[in-house]
């Protein structure tokens, strides 16, 4: 996929500059790579860009693999990718952004999104759960080749399967540079719930009721009474002597 993005030249570098050009409401730029008629020569020019068309173009389907022809006056047409971003970490407004030249006629390494179709039978069927390994794979294609992600069918996949690099259907036009082992997805099952210990065995065997305290405390009160009165009698005796 191509789209058109409108550039501006800047003046110069740096952070001062950056600002100024952000309080435009424009969003400061370098372009790097090989200047046009000038292949031989690297250049990064500063650039600004509108940050509602290049928005557009990161959230589109291909993201920062769309392919952009970049048109700045005095310098013209040039065939760009967007090789970095900065974000705001609140608004998360775009800061910043590097583009890279690219040369039609020559291969580049990128890298794309891998994307599920179908329901795999080893979840519908046996209760398995489908697990992604790597959401991403590179490969290697001339620019205007670059697709927007590569689709796997995991249909057909039951437990205990999966589909690494190797699996998925090539392209003419991209190969993968990636491992070919490396795994994408696959059907596992599920962890099984930890089951309950049993109740310790001390701890279901039944208690005995201990006797209330107060009970306890009427029971001595009462023995010291019966004390009292056998102390008392033993008094009488004496007096009774005299």
């Amino acid at each position: 996929m191509e789209t058109i993005l409108e550039a501006t030249a800047r003046a110069t570098f740096g952070k001062n500059e950056g600002r100024r050009t952000r309080r435009e409401g424009r969003v400061p730029a370098v372009v790097y790579g090989a200047a046009a008629g000038a292949e031989a020569s690297r250049t990064a020019t500063p650039i600004s860009v509108d940050p509602k068309a290049l928005s557009k173009i990161l959230h589109s389907e291909s993201g920062a693999n769309t392919l952009i022809s970049l048109k700045l006056a005095g310098v013209g047409d040039a065939r760009v990718l967007v090789k970095e971003y900065q974000l705001d970490p609140i608004t998360h407004q775009i800061l910043h952004a590097d583009f890279y030249r690219v040369a039609m006629d020559k291969v580049l390494q990128v890298t794309i999104p891998v994307i599920v179709k179908g329901d795999a039978k080893g979840v519908k069927q046996q209760g398995g759960l489908l697990e992604f390994i790597r959401r991403e794979i590179e490969i290697e294609c001339l620019p205007a080749d670059i697709p927007e992600n590569v689709e796997v069918d995991v249909t057909e996949l039951m437990l205990h399967q999966g589909v690494r690099v190797r699996d998925i259907a090539i392209d003419p036009k991209w190969k993968p540079i990636s491992d070919l082992d490396m795994m994408l997805v696959h059907v596992i099952m599920p962890k099984a719930e930890e089951v309950a210990a049993p109740a310790d065995a001390a701890a279901a065997a039944p208690t005995a009721v201990a006797e209330p305290e107060v009970i306890k405390k009427g029971k001595k009160d009462e023995d010291e009474a019966v004390e009292k009165d056998k102390d008392k009698e033993k008094e009488k005796e004496k007096e009774k002597k005299k």
